[in-house]
């Protein structure tokens, strides 16, 4: 079914509805999109589709609401809001509308879904509260300081409101998405790198990108460090141990930390050696050569210490 109407409700707007008009509003351009509870637009019919509004959940009638009794759960209980039915229906065709592969669309789409549907699902229903002081940067939040504030008297301030949040949160799912397809294709690239460092602790790759997740997947782990061209200079860097958190699986020399240039150099001995963080989770280095020499003896330090 092609639709000429993408329908939600009108008034204030939450993360859901407004993600699910990311996704319907891209792969049905053509279709006009009407905020409104009036009954004749929220009842199903073959030119539309209706959603986070009509008191009913039926794909094939075209209507994907979860406030009712008996909304929709997911297989394991958690429940739907009306962005993860959408997700759940439409985001494989939203993919391929995007020109991802065809052999990646089920893995982004099922990636999508645990890190950024999954998440809106649970906080629209209320069974995922964000705390602490970072609570109001949580998406859903940031997207709904977007809407018109109490007083404002303009009739059509909430629709005026919700069509420059929809640019906005368009450019959070896009880009989201891009991540992870970019981690699908930067893991063919790692897994070669992997097989070309053999049991070596030192991963080269031809570029900066995502490494962690398939170093992970191919068990590597007898790797410490990465070692990776930028663009004046390259890079050394640790790997995390855990996707949360930050610490490393071994960290840099402590004797680096915070040092630059020719105190760095001096210190560690290798001529083009340029900067390493206090952090001690990466370094910098003007060559190649520089730059595995200095992993080398990063490496050498955390095997003496027992990493």
């Amino acid at each position: 079914m092609i639709p000429d109407f993408l329908v939600t409700h009108s008034g204030g707007f939450h993360a859901d509805e407004l993600l699910s008009s990311v996704i319907l509003t891209r792969l049905f351009p053509q279709a006009r999109l009407i905020r409104s509870r009036a009954p004749e637009w929220i009842t199903p019919g073959q030119d539309r589709i209706i959603y986070d509004v009509g008191g009913a959940y039926n794909a094939d009638a075209g209507i994907f609401d979860h406030h009712q009794r008996g909304a929709p759960l997911r297989d394991d209980g958690q429940p739907y809001s009306s962005f993860g039915l959408i997700w759940k229906h439409y985001g494989r065709d939203y993919l391929a509308a995007r020109g991802l592969p065809a052999d990646h669309v089920e893995a982004v789409h099922s990636s999508f879904d645990a890190s950024f549907v999954l998440p809106i699902d649970l906080t629209d229903n209320g069974a995922l509260s964000p705390s602490g002081p970072l609570a109001g940067l949580a998406l859903p939040a940031l997207l709904e300081t977007l809407k018109p504030v109490f007083d404002e008297a303009e009739p059509d301030a909430d629709d005026r409101a919700f069509h420059a949040a929809l640019a906005i949160a368009r450019s959070f799912v896009e880009a989201k998405i891009s991540q992870n397809a970019a981690k699908l294709r930067a893991e063919a690239i790692v897994h070669e790198a992997i097989k070309a460092a053999g049991q070596g602790h030192i991963l080269e790759l031809p570029r900066g990108m995502p490494f962690r997740p398939a170093i992970v997947k191919a068990g590597a782990d007898h790797l410490l460090f990465v070692v990776h061209p930028r663009e004046k200079d390259w890079c050394v860097t640790g790997i995390r141990r855990a996707e949360e958190g930050f610490e490393l699986r071994a960290d840099l020399p402590a004797a680096w930390a915070g040092l630059a240039n020719g105190e760095l150099a001096a210190v560690c001995g290798i001529k083009g050696a340029s900067f390493c963080h206090n952090g001690r989770f990466i370094a910098a280095a003007g060559s190649r050569e520089a730059a595995l020499a200095m992993a080398e003896l990063a490496v050498k330090e955390a095997l003496s210490i027992g990493v």
